[in-house]
């Protein structure tokens, strides 16, 4: 008879002999099922009392995770971190902190593709990391670029460099605002990011004068809010915006189609117009287009067909659509002038100019936004200002009445992505205007529920 088979005929035996009936075994086995339960759950509760009583100590037995800044277990090293003085070279912070000539020539010159040394700037944050032990030799040098961009200098083995970025997180954020003095004011006020002025002046380039605004006209917009390390460091995209200028209402639904991103009211209209609403931005409008305007050099009455802004000089002047120029030069009391004619109907002027911009000649085609000269105050001028005009069909006409055509509507194809769009933003709105809900809230709930628009993530 085999070892295992008579280890299984006295098991069984075993069994007869103590458990005769199935009832007592069972008895038994809950027994002893029941005491190791009962020991596993005073295990359980004796460790939470040790963790409220000893939670140093359970920290302390746990293994801590490892804590990262610019790709390096910053943990691990002994840290110094300063700002850049003014006229203080990279050179000389590295020779103080024991780095050779020869290495800081390498430096120089096989890494400047990477990043000029001389381009270091006053006031940026430099960290250097140290081995944690008495040599306290340099391991690593970290430069910070901007906000978002460092340069890592690695002298363990042999030097390295290399340019990272840190990671940037857009923040979807809600704006509402009312003018009293000016946009600005309206935005700085409320501690927010003036960077945010010339996100909306953009999108409402075509449409409205931005510096021009009436005391009572409200906005409200919501926006891309960048952020890196928790800290805002910029402004992103205008989502969607509403402006309430006079009595007309001005929406805004930012929409990409055929790869080409712009910004449309809700009927699906572009925004952008064959001209922009004003060549410069401006601090005020010094002089309208008037019949009749006393000249302030003249000290006659005569007309002034055509708009001051008081600006700068040497303050950019761009054209307000494309054109070509068919005068550039000197007219009399309007000193340096350039003439665009856009179309069969038509033409602009910028006189007093200081000086014309690059390119800039009789014949040649310029676009929108293209520099044609900066504000002066040549010919008959009392101060820096750029004198703009409109003439329609060869007749002067009012620059701040003139009403241009739209570029290209959302076509059909898109319409039905972007109502989607329109829809979704709106409900938005109002939702900000109801309050009770943080912003992350209000878009995951919207998306949720209805569906957010196509290719949008928040």
């Amino acid at each position: 008879m085999t070892f295992k088979k008579r280890l299984l005929i006295g098991f069984r035996d075993f069994l007869l002999k103590y458990y005769p009936t199935p009832r007592k075994l069972l008895i038994h086995l809950g027994i002893f099922v029941g005491l190791v339960l009962l020991i596993l759950l005073a295990v359980h509760i004796n460790r939470k009392l040790l963790i409220r009583n000893n939670p140093e100590k359970i920290a302390e037995e746990c293994p801590q995770p490892v804590r990262y800044e610019f790709e390096i277990p910053v943990d691990s090293f002994d840290r110094e971190t300063f700002r850049v003085a003014p006229n203080q070279f990279l050179s000389n912070i590295l020779a103080d902190r024991g780095i050779s000539m020869q290495m800081i020539d390498r430096i120089a010159r096989e890494y400047r593709d990477v990043f000029d040394v001389r381009q270091i700037k006053s006031g940026n944050r430099i960290h250097f990391f140290y081995s944690p032990d008495t040599l306290q030799q340099v391991q690593y040098m970290v430069y910070e670029k901007n906000v978002v961009e460092y340069v890592v200098y690695d002298f363990r083995d042999s030097l390295s460099v290399i340019l990272g970025k840190k990671e940037v997180v857009m923040e979807v954020c809600y704006l509402e605002g009312e003018i009293q003095s000016s946009i600005w004011e309206a935005i700085a006020s409320q501690g927010l990011p003036t960077g945010l002025v010339n996100e909306i002046t953009e999108v409402y380039a075509w449409m409205i004068n931005p510096f021009a605004l009436n005391r009572g006209d409200r906005f409200e917009v919501i926006y891309e809010n960048e952020l890196v390390d928790s800290v805002s460091v910029g402004v992103g995209k205008v989502l969607a915006a509403r402006f309430m200028y006079g009595s007309r209402l001005y929406e805004a639904y930012a929409f990409e189609q055929n790869g080409n991103s712009g910004y449309y009211d809700a009927q699906g209209e572009s925004l952008k117009r064959a001209f922009l609403k004003a060549p410069l931005s401006y601090r005020r409008i010094s002089s309208r287009f008037s019949g009749s305007r006393m000249h302030p050099v003249l000290m006659i009455r005569r007309p002034h067909y055509g708009v001051d802004y008081a600006a700068p000089t040497g303050t950019p002047v761009v054209s307000i659509g494309d054109g070509r120029v068919i005068m550039k030069g000197w007219d009399r009391g309007g000193g340096n002038v350039v003439k665009i004619k856009h179309n069969a109907i038509f033409t602009s002027g910028y006189m007093h100019l200081s000086k014309f911009g690059a390119g800039i000649h009789v014949g040649a085609n310029v676009t929108q936004g293209q520099v044609i000269g900066y504000v002066g105050s040549t010919g008959l001028s009392t101060g820096p200002h750029l004198d703009f005009r409109i003439w329609k069909n060869g007749h002067p006409v009012d620059p701040l009445k003139v009403e241009s055509p739209p570029v290209e509507p959302v076509t059909e194809e898109f319409r039905p992505a972007y109502d989607s769009v329109v829809r979704f933003y709106q409900k938005e709105f109002e939702r900000f205007k109801a309050g009770g809900q943080k912003i992350s809230e209000i878009f995951q709930s919207a998306a949720d529920s209805a569906g957010a628009p196509a290719g949008e993530s928040y």
